[in-house]
């Protein structure tokens, strides 16, 4: 069965709606048609957002992840708890690179610095209507070393930290304790490589 490719689309015109801090297109574009032939002009506003990071510090040796706690606006609209247990993660900016930025926002965030790094994936957070992707690495850590509280006074980060035993996080994540969708895919990733992935680094 052939697979369409972005050869399979004609972008008819893209406008900017909103410039912000963040920033809103509309897209006019056409597209082949599993029934044959090609559709008419779709109209689709895409949220804009560049390509961000999140890590999972992980000490193979402690078996332990160190995760973060902070604020998050994306919450206030839900009857969900805003102050959201997660991963490490940050925005990559203009020039910079994805493994830079990686070990930048352990530090930043948990004190800590990065042993090893390995890239596991990368990832559309929600396609259908924002553009933001997703580098998912996992980082080797002393999680003993972690800071109790950490984060950018300038950026105002408020940031706890919390070593958890990669078991209980797993554990955890089966009970739906966390509400961050990077998390989620990270948590899962570890929950299905860990074992592996601690003899590889703790032989």
């Amino acid at each position: 069965m052939k697979r369409f490719s972005r050869n399979d689309v004609t972008i008819v015109k893209k406008e900017v709606v909103f410039q912000g801090y963040f920033r809103m297109l509309k897209y006019y574009f056409t597209h082949s048609l599993f029934s044959g032939g090609t559709s008419k002009v779709v109209e689709r506003e895409l949220f804009e957002r560049d390509t961000a990071v999140a890590v999972i510090p992980y000490d193979p040796i402690r078996d332990q992840i160190v995760m973060v706690e902070q604020i998050r606006v994306g919450a206030f609209g839900h009857d969900i708890n805003p102050w959201m247990i997660e991963l490490v993660a940050g925005m990559i900016e203009e020039g910079e690179l994805a493994d830079d930025v990686a070990k930048r926002e352990l530090k930043e965030e948990t004190g800590l610095d990065c042993r090893r790094l390995e890239k596991i994936m990368s990832y559309l957070v929600s396609p259908g209507g924002t553009s933001e992707c997703i580098d998912l690495y996992i980082a080797e850590v002393d999680a003993s070393q972690a800071l109790a509280v950490a984060g950018l006074a300038c950026e105002s980060e408020d940031i706890r930290t919390m070593v958890m035993d990669v078991n209980e996080a797993i554990e955890h994540l089966s009970q739906s304790k966390f509400q961050n969708g990077v998390t989620i895919v990270g948590l899962q990733w570890l929950a299905l490589n860990h074992r592996t992935l601690k003899n590889k680094w703790c032989p």
